[in-house]
């Protein structure tokens, strides 16, 4: 009969590896969440933009300049 034997040092190699994969995949979960939170901002920015330009509270060159800040050196890379 076959039997799954393992010591002691055995069950804590695989506890340790279990707790690394729910890690990983928490972090990989919260990492798409909060992916699809900052593109859902930055639409949301992008269309109130455009809504102020179109009503006429702010001049497309003020609306291009708020749309390009943020992507000089040393900003947010993720954002």
């Amino acid at each position: 009969m076959w039997t799954l034997a393992l010591e002691n040092n055995d069950i804590l190699k695989v506890i340790t590896l279990g707790i690394g994969a729910v890690i990983a995949v928490t972090w990989i979960i919260a990492s798409s969440i909060r992916a699809a939170v900052v593109g859902r901002a930055k639409e949301a920015s992008r269309r109130e933009i455009a809504a102020y330009i179109a009503e006429g509270s702010m001049t497309p060159e003020q609306g291009e300049k708020l749309l390009s800040a943020g992507t000089d050196k040393g900003s947010c890379k993720n954002c």
